[in-house]
């Protein structure tokens, strides 16, 4: 079984972006793209899907009216160039709010929200071929990664933050900190996502160590941490996830 979506915009190279995009996922399944909101509403009278990806601002009928006037709506990942729809999504409980132009990695974090949310509906053998859901295995306690001389283990529930620092990473935990050549991309597929993300190009950290967040400056320790601008709405749904709190 997969994710069945249907696409909703009234530009069409954002459509073709959407569409590119699913075709790259396993779990899900395109049915249908609209170039507006009241050829989606006609065609879910009659359809079913499980996911919508609806773009905000549309002629006749935008997006939130759309959510709105939906008797049985399906998961919905909004897709905005606007950032002043956040609060009215977060009160429609959409899974996601991204922001345009949509990167590739936000796009993949947003559905996998989706993947798991439905997870028990979906047949067992027919599981999501990207990143770490790739396995279902037990979150480790620990990782190693390798410095310039040896492999060092780093135990996760010591670990504040990441920081890039040219062509290094920085793993700063409670009592060490680590330089190691991996990858942003590397680090974040080895980092459990239940309690790390990426908030900015150069940070990773974990959601538990964060004391406040103050105009999208976190506070981790006696560290400031920027909230980059397109990690922000990512970054903010992940707190109102109920499963984190």
């Amino acid at each position: 079984m997969k994710i069945t979506c249907i696409a909703i915009d009234d530009e069409p190279l954002a459509l073709e972006i959407i569409e590119d995009y699913i075709s790259k996922l396993s779990y899900l399944e395109h049915k249908a793209s609209f170039g507006n909101s009241m050829e989606a509403l006609n065609y879910l009278k009659e359809n079913k899907v499980d996911l919508l990806l609806l773009d905000i601002q549309m002629p006749d009928l935008t997006g939130i009216q759309l959510a709105q006037v939906l008797d049985d709506a399906p998961a919905i990942i909004f897709t905005t160039a606007y950032d002043n729809y956040a609060v009215k999504s977060y009160e429609l409980e959409a899974v996601d709010y991204l922001l345009k132009p949509i990167e590739f990695e936000r796009f993949l974090q947003a559905t996998e929200k989706v993947y798991k949310m439905l997870k028990p509906q979906l047949e067992e053998g027919d599981k999501p071929q990207v990143g770490r859901m790739l396995q279902e295995r037990e979150t480790p306690s620990f990782l190693f990664v390798k410095t310039e001389h040896r492999m060092e283990k780093v135990f996760l529930d010591d670990i504040l933050y990441v920081e890039g620092m040219k062509n290094y990473l920085r793993i700063v935990g409670r009592d060490q900190k680590i330089m190691t050549l991996l990858s942003f991309r590397k680090m974040e597929e080895m980092l459990p996502e239940n309690n790390f993300i990426r908030v900015h190009k150069s940070f990773i950290v974990a959601i538990d160590k964060i004391e406040n967040i103050e105009r999208n400056r976190i506070k981790i320790g006696e560290k400031r941490i920027p909230v980059g601008e397109s990690y922000k709405h990512g970054f903010y749904y992940r707190l109102q996830d109920s499963t984190l709190l």
